[in-house]
């Protein structure tokens, strides 16, 4: 299956010169979408993963499916302010600013071998803020997967020293 065909890129979004790969198109799929939840569980079956780690928001709609069909749970990393109990946090840089990011101190176990799983792979800021979560709470990374990787702008080189796994590259 091509899953090109159920992304759309929309120009000038959200701002001008910004192409936005949106994956809605292939969540719109039943086949499209079961068949990219199966190639990242794929991935993931001899990585003896434990617990599924995504950011929000897109981060929950891939890595929800990916968790349940590996019979694993899932831990949400959220923005701060957004988790109802207590919480370790992780700021991180931006295009322009910062931003903090949280998970329940209670979500990963020392030693538990975690899938990190989201939409995109861009930059990498997000990725390596979840990476640096799940350590801090005793967590392996034992690997990332994307469903799109933004190639040019090497997101996979905030990453190095974890494993991962992209299904689309532009």
């Amino acid at each position: 299956m091509n899953l090109q065909d159920y992304i759309a890129s929309i120009k000038d979004y959200p701002e001008e010169g910004i192409i936005f790969r949106d994956i809605t198109p292939l969540m719109g799929d039943g086949q499209a979408f079961a068949y990219a939840t199966q190639k990242i569980v794929d991935y993931a079956k001899d990585l003896e993963i434990e617990m599924v780690v995504g950011p929000e928001a897109r981060g929950f709609i891939i890595g929800c499916p990916v968790a349940y069909a590996l019979q694993v749970g899932f831990a949400p990393v959220r923005k701060k302010g957004k988790l109802p109990r207590e919480t370790i946090e992780v700021e991180y840089s931006l295009e322009y600013g910062s931003n903090i990011l949280e998970m329940h101190k209670d979500a990963i176990k020392p030693g538990q071998r975690v899938l990190l799983v989201d939409d995109l792979l861009a930059t990498g800021g997000t990725t390596a803020a979840a990476i640096e979560l799940v350590e801090k709470l005793g967590g392996v990374v034992a690997g990332c997967a994307f469903l799109i990787e933004l190639d040019d702008l090497k997101g996979g080189e905030q990453i190095k020293g974890h494993d991962y796994y992209t299904l689309l590259h532009y």
